[in-house]
């Protein structure tokens, strides 16, 4: 993808839209599937709740009538005996009869019952009004026998209901609104998966355009990557190995739908397989740093490192590693670790790096080295703990190109 310069965030855009689409319907869909398999439940429950047509309220209402009811009778009683003490034959009574045997002696009194029949005027008065309010009692507590029957048949209908749902009495109506909504949902579920479900589709075929648009990009891009390879490899001594981009369908992903293999062969008649499975040591190491120098091109300002890509190499295969390695760091800052002294000899610049122990604790150091150094430390590499006048004119030969 970076050889071809691929853009891969509309790739990568269209993945996420189409996993977000997906996933918002199976979301939908199970919810669908849950309330689906509560539907009969809702629709009995919404019947019956109906039917009863609770009202906030009436429970304690019903409660309160129903106790009004039962003791309406010793109630009534007690309230008529009341009535009787203040009419004629009560209280009323007496009174009239007091006032009447006043007003005839009035004249004779001289204004002295004035007040007492002023007074038993106003309690003439008040007794009927306390008359008026016993009498409008007496008859609320007549009731029709069938009221108590039918009051807590409703009562106790709600209080059953309300403990089959598990709700208070005045909730009823409200769990009621609530049930009505997932029918509704349910009701309404099969257009809403068809939009999610047009959604889905819609995103697939917008994922499938991004992929097939990378895929075109990425086919054309390994024919030239296979021809630059071609061309990275002679100079390293493997001009009759062939490198081949092959491409197979992948699991989609937000990479798009290619499953992409570098493939090799080595030798003349021998099967193309995966290059980190057909290649030796060397070869790998080669192809590696081939492969290295065809992707990363002619980008400016590059640092690029490279840890023992000459490993399992020697000799002219060593030496050509090395010189495709110097020209690579004329366009780039190219940095090696490397055990050969034929690819040390082509650096500009050496660094030694050592390894010791101390005190139990592993030290790493890295050392810049001169002229004298650098001879030093390739004719070490060359000859290894007895460095002879032999090896150092190696080095220096080497070293010179």
């Amino acid at each position: 993808d970076t050889f071809a310069g691929l853009d891969l965030a509309p790739l990568r855009a269209a993945w996420a839209a189409q996993r977000s689409a997906r996933a918002a319907l199976a979301e939908a869909e199970a919810v669908l599937s849950r309330a689906a398999a509560e539907e009969e439940f809702l629709r009995h429950a919404v019947v019956e709740l109906d039917k009863l047509n609770p009202e906030p309220g009436e429970d304690a209402a019903l409660d309160a009538r129903r106790r009004l009811m039962q003791g309406a009778a010793r109630i009534r009683e007690d309230v008529a005996k009341g009535l009787m003490a203040l009419s004629d034959q009560g209280a009323e009574g007496r009174m009239r009869d007091a006032l009447r045997w006043l007003e005839g002696a009035t004249d004779k009194a001289e204004g002295r019952l004035d007040a007492a029949l002023a007074a038993l005027n106003r309690a003439l008065i008040e007794l009927g009004e306390a008359q008026a309010g016993v009498e409008s009692a007496l008859e609320a507590l007549e009731f029709d026998p069938g009221e108590l029957e039918r009051a807590e048949e409703r009562l106790f209908a709600i209080r059953a209901l309300a403990r089959k749902h598990g709700q208070l009495p005045d909730n009823l109506g409200s769990f009621a609104d609530g049930l009505r909504s997932r029918l509704a949902a349910i009701d309404g579920g099969a257009a809403g998966i068809a939009r999610l479900q047009k959604a889905v589709a819609e995103a697939e075929a917008a994922f499938a355009v991004e992929a097939a648009r990378v895929t075109a990009a990425r086919r054309e891009a390994a024919g030239r990557l296979d021809a630059a390879m071609a061309a990275e490899l002679a100079p390293l001594k493997m001009e009759r190995a062939v490198f081949v981009t092959e491409f197979a369908a992948g699991e989609p992903g937000p990479e798009g739908v290619d499953a992409v293999t570098f493939t090799v062969a080595t030798n003349p008649g021998a099967p193309a397989g995966p290059l980190n499975r057909i290649a030796s040591g060397g070869e790998l190491s080669r192809f590696l740093l081939a492969l290295k120098v065809c992707l990363t091109g002619d980008s400016p300002g590059q640092t690029l490192i490279f840890d023992e890509i000459d490993r399992g190499v020697g000799g002219a295969t060593a030496d050509a590693v090395g010189r495709r390695l110097r020209a690579l760091a004329s366009g780039a800052q190219v940095l090696v670790v490397t055990h050969s002294p034929q690819v040390a000899a082509f650096g500009a610049r050496h660094w030694r790096v050592e390894k010791r122990v101390v005190a139990d604790q592993t030290l790493s150091t890295v050392t810049p080295l001169g002229a004298e150094e650098r001879v030093e430390e390739i004719a070490r590499m060359l000859a290894g703990d007895t460095v002879t006048e032999a090896a150092r004119a190696a080095a220096k030969a080497l070293l010179q190109g």
